[in-house]
């Protein structure tokens, strides 16, 4: 037998005095001399040293040496009950924390998206993952060189074209060309104009930018007639809710055209003022300090405030620019006081005899638009545009004004008229200007516009066959929210209008060609569902002869309208 180690030496016999092994390797003795427990002696301080006065030599006096045990002491663990004793934590857990604000924000921050991954099963694809998931991340890093400006607030659009772009290659080739195709691809991209927003028309793979051409080529070929239109033309209604001047003011027109001499609110600051044409030299003039540009929300730091467009300023800012103080008047009495309203008559004047004004023959679907400017009358037309149905210019001339009515201020920020433009262009008053649309407008035209109300408040003109924009494309938050012009145009065309700034301003034909295409646009939108509505089969065949053609209505605010970036999508699908 080998001899023992004595490891257990030290523990007692579990049997004691029955035990019967003759050499037992625990132990029989009654009581153990265990070692102590080992410390860890760690000075703490210096001895110190004191020395007493007394007589005779000074005894030392050491102070006792603090000492730290070799474990620590469990103060908390998970695994013990609830209702064991044991001393609380000073510290609470890292996740119950608080987190200061630079913590809080770097979690909170978005992960980056990364290369994309391709999710296919190799079994059904003709070319190899590895090859492909390779030509994935090049197009990957081609698009993120292309989207550099819009990538901060749109993070993962370089990563859904990439994955878009990829598949389109891959459906329209094989495994012997998609490795060519791709390159095709790349170099397509490189020679894209590098966009700032997500609606230039650089955004996109290449199926979308040729979907969005076709669109466009379709759009323009479209003719617009009333027949097409009849079935969005406002309601009565609706044009009331909207602020259209539906009935002539009962009392007469024209009888005061301006307000001179008189005080009234100054529209840009909210100051009384009294109305006087402008002088070379006036020593009474007083100036107007506004902001031109609209109030918005921005969110800043954390807070939300609201500032100015135009400079950027608080709401509080008394304003940015001078100008002088201009008034508007909306009240249908109040402007049939400045200038009769009346109705299309769609003929021209008896008076008239000379060749050059023989009666046109009418059209059927017009889109108008109009530019303002500030008078002592109020805000009186100054530029009249009107095109076709096909987006044909058939109108387009300035207004002179009225007899008695001066210019307070041509608003070339927004109008985009000059004062040498209007010296040199206006020659036709506002009643010549109407005697020349009843030439071409009668009261069976269908009149196109963006918020048609203030146009044809300025003309004076009563009209009840009317398609708004405005109602075409609602506001997300409904009535009296609008969608501005020049956001529609960008959102839905893909064209940027209205881009002029302070030296030439707006253009009341460009607005009316893209007024026209957004009727277009939502026309062939509206003709596909009423398509897909027909197709569907019915029931049974009791009710197909009762089935009818669903058409979107102009007052179902949820009528949803497709992008243009997606309605050639939809055609070929």
């Amino acid at each position: 037998m080998f001899s023992t180690l004595g490891l257990f030496a030290s523990l007692q016999c579990p049997r004691r005095d029955s035990c019967t092994r003759l050499n037992c390797i625990f132990s029989h003795k009654d009581s153990l001399d265990l070692p102590p427990p080992t410390t860890l002696h760690i000075p703490v301080d210096e001895p110190k040293v004191s020395s007493s006065s007394s007589a005779g030599s000074p005894i030392p006096q050491v102070e006792q040496v603090k000492t730290v045990p070799a474990k620590r002491t469990v103060t908390s663990s998970p695994l013990r009950p609830p209702n064991s004793r044991v001393s609380t934590p000073t510290e609470p857990p890292r996740k119950l924390q608080k987190l200061d604000s630079s913590q809080k924000r770097a979690t909170q921050a978005p992960a980056s998206t990364g290369a994309p991954v391709l999710r296919v099963t190799p079994a059904t694809s003709t070319v190899a993952i590895p090859v492909r998931q390779a030509m994935l991340k090049t197009l990957y890093d081609h698009f993120l060189i292309l989207y550099e400006n819009i990538l901060a607030s749109n993070s993962h659009l370089a990563t859904e074209h990439a994955l878009k772009q990829e598949q389109e290659v891959y459906a329209s080739s094989n495994k012997f060309t998609y490795r060519n195709a791709v390159i095709q691809s790349v170099a397509a991209l490189k020679r894209r104009v590098p966009p700032t927003s997500i609606h230039d028309p650089s955004v996109g793979t290449e199926a979308d930018i040729i979907a969005r051409a076709e669109a466009k080529e379709s759009i323009n070929e479209l003719q617009v007639t009333s027949a097409l239109l009849e079935p969005h033309i406002a309601s009565l209604d609706d044009l009331k809710g909207w602020g259209y001047v539906v009935e002539i003011p009962p009392n007469p027109g024209g009888l005061q055209p301006s307000m001179e001499g008189k005080p009234v609110k100054c529209e840009r600051c909210g100051e009384m003022f009294v109305v006087r044409r402008l002088e070379a030299h006036d020593p009474a003039r007083q100036e107007c300090l506004h902001h031109w540009g609209r109030p918005y929300s921005r969110v800043a730091n954390g807070e939300r405030t609201r500032v100015y467009s135009c400079c950027s300023k608080d709401v509080s800012d008394k304003g940015c620019v001078h100008g002088p103080h201009v008034f508007y008047e909306s009240e249908p009495e109040i402007l049939h006081l400045r200038h009769a309203f009346s109705e299309l008559s769609g003929s021209v004047s008896a008076s008239s005899s000379s060749p050059s004004t023989l009666p046109l023959e009418l059209l059927d679907v017009v889109a108008l638009d109009c530019e303002m400017i500030y008078t002592t009358g109020g805000m009186r037309v100054a530029r009249v545009s009107v095109i076709d149905g096909s987006a044909k210019s058939v109108f387009d001339e300035l207004v002179r004004m009225d007899e008695g009515v001066d210019i307070l201020d041509f608003n070339t920020r927004f109008s985009g008229i000059t004062p040498e433009m209007h010296a040199e262009r206006a020659i036709l008053p506002l009643a010549s200007i109407r005697e020349s649309l009843n030439t071409l407008i009668g009261k069976d035209t269908v009149l196109v516009g963006h918020a048609l109300e203030n146009d044809l408040k300025t003309l004076r003109i009563v009209h009840h066959r009317c398609v708004d924009t405005v109602l075409l494309y609602p506001h997300p938050r409904g009535a009296p929210y609008r969608r501005s012009l020049r956001d529609l145009a960008r959102e839905h065309l893909n064209l940027k209008i209205q881009e002029g700034g302070g030296s030439t301003g707006h253009s009341s034909l460009e607005d009316a060609i893209a007024t026209l295409d957004l009727v277009r646009l939502y026309l062939v939108n509206s003709g596909k569902s009423s398509k897909r509505a027909s197709s569907t089969p019915t029931a049974s065949a009791s009710t197909t002869s009762s089935t009818t053609t669903v058409r979107p209505t102009l007052n179902d605010s949820r009528q949803k309208v497709t992008p243009l970036s997606g309605f050639m999508k939809q055609r070929r699908t």
